[in-house]
């Protein structure tokens, strides 16, 4: 059973719907300030830690969200299982608005704006990542938005771009050629960072619109997106309520995401204030 859940809201979640609400704190940071205060609260035996990924009020466009300090405060805590709600559009006919996707991979068409690791400054590390999702985590996110009632569809690849602004048409057919399934603002670099901080991460994501690929459906707005959130956040409650529920019975975790991050810099080669900083996130339970 997890020691703590951590929960990253996408746009339109900005609480944690059924959670008990115990407190709240600003934790500061080596990578700066998180998005938002850390919430901190229960449901079912399990004790879970927020944050709304853009802030309170949606202050932050995808390439300035704080990802490091946002999962750096996180770890920090004692998380070491974050699920990430996403608000996608989709790339395939079958995933229809209001359908929930649990990806198993992710293509990356950022543009290098966003930290993309803990490590640089004197002190270099890699971690795996060709499996960016925690296998049991994804497993138990299926399940439990099935047991809710939801449409989820198992797997896909989530292609990520920088944004803010929407795809042109000729790039959403370009994802569509290469076989994607769903595209979104903010996956990446989080996955990359919680992988580096070992922490179990799997995303929820929340179709919303079709980009603007779909012929019959017109283009994507922020009206469109908006209204289609407002039903999916009362989805993902449900859904969220399931998955601690199957989390506060699991045993042991059996995956690798703990595993640690191979450093190549020598201790004696490593700047003392920048080990300092990777302490908690190379802490390993």
């Amino acid at each position: 059973m997890p020691q703590m859940v951590g929960i990253i809201g996408g746009s339109g979640i900005y609480c944690i719907p059924g959670v008990e609400i115990l407190s709240s704190r600003r934790i500061e940071t080596p990578f700066g300030d998180p998005s938002a205060e850390v919430t901190f609260g229960s449901l079912h035996s399990l004790d879970v830690a927020f944050i709304p990924r853009h802030g309170k009020g949606h202050i932050y466009t995808p390439s300035e969200v704080p990802y490091a300090a946002n999962i750096y405060a996180l770890k920090s805590v004692g998380v070491d299982t974050l699920i990430s709600f996403n608000a996608v559009g989709s790339l395939r006919e079958e995933i229809k608005p209001r359908h929930f996707v649990v990806p198993d991979q992710l293509f990356d068409r950022t543009k290098g704006i966003r930290k993309p690791s803990f490590f640089g400054n004197g002190v270099v590390g890699h971690a795996t990542f060709g499996d960016p999702y925690c296998p049991d985590l994804r497993s138990i996110l299926v399940k439990a938005a099935e047991k809710a009632g939801v449409v989820v569809h198992d797997g896909g690849t989530m292609v990520v771009m920088e944004g803010p602004a929407f795809s042109t048409r000729a790039e959403s057919e370009f994802y569509r050629a290469q076989g994607w399934d769903i595209i979104g603002m903010t996956t990446l670099p989080e996955a990359k960072l919680a992988r580096e901080a070992g922490i179990c991460y799997g995303t929820l994501a929340m179709s919303t619109d079709y980009d603007c690929w779909h012929q019959s459906e017109v283009d994507v707005t922020v009206e469109m997106v908006m209204e289609v959130v407002k039903d999916n956040v009362t989805m993902a409650g449900k859904v969220l309520g399931e998955a601690l529920l199957i989390l506060s019975g699991s045993g042991a975790k059996q995956c690798s995401c703990n595993d640690p991050v191979g450093v190549m810099t020598s201790p004696d080669a490593s700047p003392a204030v920048k080990l300092s900083q990777l302490e908690v996130i190379l802490r390993r339970s």
